[in-house]
């Protein structure tokens, strides 16, 4: 069995999602969202989506961790600050030994759904779908369980074609 945390950066609410993958079967464990006050500076605020991925990881003890690349806003300001969040949220499960891994959103959209441009409403479905009686805390925690359903799918792949993924590779 391998425990993955799937996490969804975000400056304001960072989504997490934890399943076990044993075989081909994958089983819902956790979700959630780590959220930051908006009245904090930005070092304070990145402190506490630390402090709780941190708690997560400890909680929930996974083996692997995904995180979903970040896109391009256009507003810059708001894309340098979503990519510190994303930083913070590489950084938690390397700090840990935990090996990550970074998917695209297409990449993610495309493994669970089907299509990579597909709505949120499609995702949580399909992410319900693929995890029967996963009670989802909101579409942040659903994206989180996408990142680590799309790295189940994918590491499941890479197992038959005897690839090892290492520590920090992308897939897109």
């Amino acid at each position: 069995m391998v425990r993955v945390l799937g996490i969804d950066p975000g400056l304001q609410r960072t989504g997490w999602g934890v399943i076990d993958l044993t075989d081909n079967r994958m089983r819902h464990v956790a979700n959630g969202v780590v959220t930051s006050t908006q009245t904090l500076s930005l070092a304070e605020r990145l402190d506490q989506l630390h402090s709780g991925l941190m708690d997560v990881i400890a909680t929930w003890t996974p083996d692997e961790a995904a995180v979903e690349e970040t896109f391009v806003n256009k507003n810059p300001v708001s894309t340098l600050k979503l990519g510190q969040a994303r930083g913070v949220a590489l950084l938690a499960p390397a700090r840990c030994g935990i090996p990550v891994t970074e998917y695209t959103p297409n990449a993610v959209k495309k493994t669970v759904v089907g299509a990579g441009h597909a709505a949120k409403q499609q995702v949580e479905m399909m992410v319900s779908t693929l995890l029967p009686g996963c009670q989802i805390h909101g579409a942040d925690a659903a994206d989180a369980l996408a990142v680590a359903i799309c790295h189940a799918q994918h590491a499941g792949t890479r197992a038959l074609a005897g690839i090892t993924a290492g520590p920090g590779r992308k897939y897109r």
